[in-house]
């Protein structure tokens, strides 16, 4: 579970709730009743509604069906470690150097993350390194161009709540204005307010929920994108023959110094 992500959602809400029934300048009177003024069906309908609508003619079909797929990665994404990579590496360079490339085949059958086990492979077979380095990008490419396609639909989320918050802003401020009672000057506060909602709304759709949920996935990409690196830069080093300390100490080079193995 991204853990992360649930307790910056409960925290934003929170204190945003916290803002609206506490009152600091009565001596930290809470008033649930506060609630009410800012819950308005009309303007859910106008900014969720509209924001909804346009993402859902903005993507295909074929796109759409995987949303729920996207949010179930940002709740529970799957867990990268650099560092086990780093040793596996370090473990089939230490077999190739004692037995050769060919007998990575073996250790190739038995891996179960699939790019590992096509690099592995690749080498075994005796392919070009040049080669080898070309098709491993062009994965990397192809798997970077698809997660920024599956992002897609949150990030236009961020920007699309916002415009329909203004839209329902305005829509509230025409209609106040086509009622407004020059007589009555509370109908110009209670109109304003409720025009305003929809901007509230929409900042708070993008900021809390879209935005973290975007970035969630960007961040398993990133971790995914640097096993998938360490994967490629150790497979041709044992292309390479290097050493296997040679290895292990140019990978963890792609980490953090707090990361890196003590040198005894």
């Amino acid at each position: 579970m991204n853990l992360s992500l649930i307790i910056g959602w409960v925290l934003s809400f929170g204190l945003v709730v916290f803002g609206i029934v506490v009152d600091m300048k009565t001596g930290f009177k809470v008033d649930v009743g506060g609630m009410k003024n800012f819950i308005d069906v009309q303007s859910l309908a106008i900014t969720v509604g509209g924001t909804i609508g346009c993402l859902v003619a903005s993507f295909p079909m074929s796109y759409l069906k995987g949303i729920g797929k996207r949010f179930g990665i940002a709740l529970k994404p799957k867990k990268y470690d650099p560092k086990k990579y780093i040793d596996q590496i370090v473990e089939y360079a230490q077999v190739a150097r004692s037995r050769g490339l060919l007998a990575l085949e073996e250790s190739a059958n038995q891996c179960s993350d699939p790019f590992m086990k096509s690099a592995l492979m690749m080498i075994v077979d005796a392919n070009d390194p040049e080669k080898v380095r070309g098709m491993l990008d062009d994965t990397i490419m192809f798997m970077c161009e698809r997660h920024d396609q599956g992002r897609a639909f949150f990030e236009k989320g961020v920007g699309i709540f916002p415009a329909f918050g203004m839209l329902g802003t305005l829509v509230g401020l025409i209609n106040m204005l086509a009622s407004l009672d020059l007589s009555n000057p509370q109908t110009l506060t209670t109109g304003m307010a409720v025009a305003l909602i929809t901007t509230f709304y929409g900042s708070l759709f993008a900021n809390v929920v879209f935005a973290p949920l975007g970035m969630a996935l960007k961040n398993t990409h990133e971790d995914e994108l640097l096993c998938m690196q360490i994967i490629e830069e150790g497979v041709l080093a044992i292309a390479g023959g290097s050493n296997p300390r040679y290895i292990q100490e140019k990978l963890e080079f792609m980490l953090p110094k707090s990361q890196h193995s003590e040198k005894k």
